[in-house]
């Protein structure tokens, strides 16, 4: 009986695999028709990409299922029975019936829920085991206790297909949990998506793989709207943007845009390194109302009693304390920001200057009117909106900025500031840090989009489309039988159109990029969703940022305060949401600890407590039974290449975590590690600090000098808990000096 279950199995995992194949063949057979679709004009170009663009996602999503793409059933007791796989996909014949359900799917949530106390009206789940397309192996769970069929692979341990899962070997690359969702995590899962959700959970108990998975759900099962919006993931370092880079297309989601805080302002990649104090300043609300005073400071006046001479033909005209001060209290009554508020100081300091030479040049020397009409008047002040003397005194008055010239300008003397601050963030030059990208959002926010130059090109050339729609349409009216076709391909007569105008926008090329990348380019869009890993770690000048990407609050936070280690972070989740939702948020804990063996927490957990006797860690599911090994050594180096040749032996991945001081000798002796700002994490060997090592996982980790990481910044013991806690399997410890408290044998 079991032989035959696996045949029957292997007989449907065939069929749907080939019907994958025959998707799939359709799928890459309309994307190259679209692309040898030929046409004269941009309208037919237009149409082309706009096939191709659409076809290729499909083909992308299908070809990203293809491990894995069945992995349960579930047979009711009412004699249905659904498979459950990766994406949903229905008979050629009948497309109402589905050859296997997609997991975010209603009808699926049994397969996550159901127990033998509520069966949800299930007699039996399957998990099926594959390797590449053949099965290899099935396990039943009977939930009707009265169903007395037996298939010969009942287990009797339920946990066996997620203990065989956190057993198998890493990868270098984060595998999805979808056949293994737990209960509780099925419920974070597809929870609704308005509001703050607040996910907290220390290591190991899968925070970021349910946030991955919730991000597949939610563009599920609101398609529609968060498909023009976008999923934005926040990821806390590149390192960990590729560990997590093949999950969401592994579950059929191709659009979703991943940064870390660092690329969060566009075209800037932040690769500098800030001090941890410069770090914490930067972090800190307090810069916001210095970067506005800064801006105001920069709205300047002469001085009372002095002016500056501008050279005209007729006479020197004199920008005094006087013209300059009521320019600036016009513009600053706008309530624009500083660079769309310039053209109204700009404004009056013309008028008054045109008054000026006005009163000189038709003045009454009998106290009449003056000579100059408005025709006189209008000729002064364009010539004068033309001077480029002018221009520079305005310019010297109200400087046009870039967010970048200002937040450099600032860091150069930064005011406004404690000198202790103000020190410990001064900088003549520099790459970009992640702690500047904050201020330069900032700082684009002060200064306003001066969008003048965008809208009156656009313009321009929509009424050049309107003049051609209005040509196609003076020729077409002598003739009833004139026909064009619209950008669908449906067939219109001209007598349809009801005038240039909409004709025109029928026509009109839009921007075919996806919802993803245009977000990506675009500062002030706003998200349908964000979902923040590590949210604990980001500074209130980055939640500033990213509150403004998400003006309806739809947002998920995952993290564990007590890995806090950024210097700036907030760490505590009443501190990040309170100045902008108060109490109204979700906050639920995960508290089983997947990952990480009880002989590594235990170990892990005690050196936390010995600072924090009221530390409770997650309760691990997994022993086993190798204990945490240290060693002390004189030749740190050798020592770690010592315990790295042994320990390859041992199948899956191997990581180093040791303080980036320490980098350069042991690279000297792990010539083949994977290293720097983005390390190959499929490498055996990568060598990387605590930081980098945040939400990463490894078969074995060798933590080297574990006091130096303590040592090396204001929250190191957040930093060593991190390295303790990322292996699976095995865990070393290699030192010179002493171990900090509570990590000694």
């Amino acid at each position: 009986m079991a032989t035959e279950g696996l045949r029957n199995e292997q007989q449907f995992v065939s069929r749907l695999y080939a019907r994958l194949d025959e998707l799939r063949e359709r799928a890459e057979a309309a994307v190259q028709g679209s692309y040898a679709q030929v046409g004269n004009g941009r309208q037919a170009r237009v149409e082309r990409d706009v096939l191709v663009a659409e076809r290729s996602g499909l083909l992308d999503a299908l070809n990203s299922v293809e491990s894995g793409l069945c992995f349960g059933r579930i047979d009711f007791t009412d004699g249905t029975e659904h498979h459950i796989g990766r994406i949903g996909i229905r008979e050629d014949n009948d497309e109402r019936t589905p050859l296997v359900i997609d997991w975010r799917a209603r009808i699926a949530r049994p397969f996550y829920l159901a127990t033998g106390h509520s069966p949800m009206g299930l007699r039996r789940r399957r998990h099926l085991t594959t390797h590449g397309r053949t099965v290899t192996a099935l396990h039943d769970e009977i939930l009707d206790l009265a169903d007395t069929e037996r298939t010969g692979h009942e287990g009797t341990d339920a946990d066996a297909v997620l203990l065989a899962a956190l057993d198998s070997a890493r990868t270098g690359r984060m595998h999805d949990i979808v056949q293994t969702i737990q209960a509780e995590q099925d419920e974070i899962i597809r929870a609704p998506h308005h509001g703050v959700l607040v996910v907290e959970g220390g290591p190991g108990t899968g925070k970021t793989a349910v946030a991955l998975h919730r991000a597949a759900y939610l563009l599920y099962a609101y398609r529609e709207q968060l498909a023009r919006r976008a999923v934005l993931i926040v990821g806390p370092n590149p390192a960990f943007l590729g560990y997590i880079g093949e999950v969401l297309p592994s579950l059929g989601e191709t659009g979703v845009l991943l940064a870390t805080p660092g690329e969060l302002f566009p075209g800037v990649v932040a690769v500098g390194t800030d001090t941890p104090e410069a770090a914490a300043v930067k972090g800190r609300p307090e810069m916001a109302g210095a970067l506005a005073d800064f801006v105001r400071d920069l709205q300047r006046t002469p001085e009372l009693g002095a002016a500056l001479v501008i050279a005209h033909d007729d006479g020197n005209l004199l920008l005094d304390w006087t013209i300059a001060d009521a320019a600036r209290s016009a513009a600053r009554a706008t309530g624009l920001p500083h660079n769309l508020a310039r053209p109204h100081f700009a404004f009056h300091v013309i008028d008054d200057l045109t008054a000026q030479l006005a009163d000189r040049l038709g003045a009454d020397p009998y106290g009449g009117p003056n000579f100059l009409g408005p025709d006189d008047l209008a000729q002064l002040g364009k010539a004068i909106a033309a001077s480029s003397e002018v221009h520079a005194a305005i310019e010297e008055l109200w400087p046009q900025l870039t967010p970048q010239q200002l937040v450099a300008d600032y860091l150069t003397d930064p005011v406004h500031l404690p000198e202790a601050d103000a020190a410990a963030i001064r900088r003549k030059s520099g790459d970009w840090t992640t702690a500047d990208v904050p201020l330069l959002d900032e700082a684009a926010e002060l200064l306003g989009d001066d969008d003048a130059a965008a809208r009156a090109a656009a313009e321009a050339a929509r009424q050049e489309q309107v003049a051609f729609a209005q040509g196609v349409l003076d020729t077409s009216l002598g003739s009833e039988s004139y026909e064009f076709e619209d950008e669908e391909s449906e067939v219109l007569a001209a007598h349809d159109i009801i005038d240039a105008e909409r004709m025109a926008e029928r026509h009109e090329e839009t921007d075919r990029r996806s919802a993803a990348e245009r977000a990506a380019a675009d500062r002030t869009w706003a998200f349908g969703h964000i979902i923040v890993d590590e949210a604990q770690e980001l500074s209130p000048m980055l939640w500033r940022l990213l509150m403004r990407r998400s003006p309806t609050r739809s947002m998920t936070l995952v993290g564990d305060p007590a890995q806090t280690a950024e210097p700036g972070g907030c760490g505590a989740w009443d501190a990040i949401l309170a100045p902008y939702v108060g109490d109204r948020y979700t906050h639920v804990r995960l508290g089983i600890n997947y990952r990480t063996p009880v002989e590594i927490m235990d170990r892990a957990a005690a050196f936390l407590k010995a600072g924090d006797p009221a530390f409770e860690p997650p309760s691990s599911v997994r022993s086993t039974g190798v204990q945490p090994w240290t060693r002390r050594t004189d030749d740190l180096p050798g020592a770690v290449a010592e315990a790295v040749a042994a320990a390859v032996q041992e199948q899956g991945r191997l990581a180093v975590i040791a303080p980036q001081e320490l980098h350069a000798a042991l690279l000297a002796r792990l010539p083949d590690a994977g290293h720097g700002r983005t390390p190959d994490l499929t490498r055996p060997v990568v060598l990387i600090t605590a930081r980098q090592a945040k939400g990463l996982e490894f078969d074995t980790v060798i933590v080297a000098e574990p006091q130096l990481i303590v040592a090396g910044s204001p929250r190191g013991t957040s930093d060593l808990y991190v390295a303790l806690t990322r292996a699976t399997q095995r865990l070393g410890l290699v030192h010179t000096g002493e171990l900090p408290e509570g990590l000694a044998a």
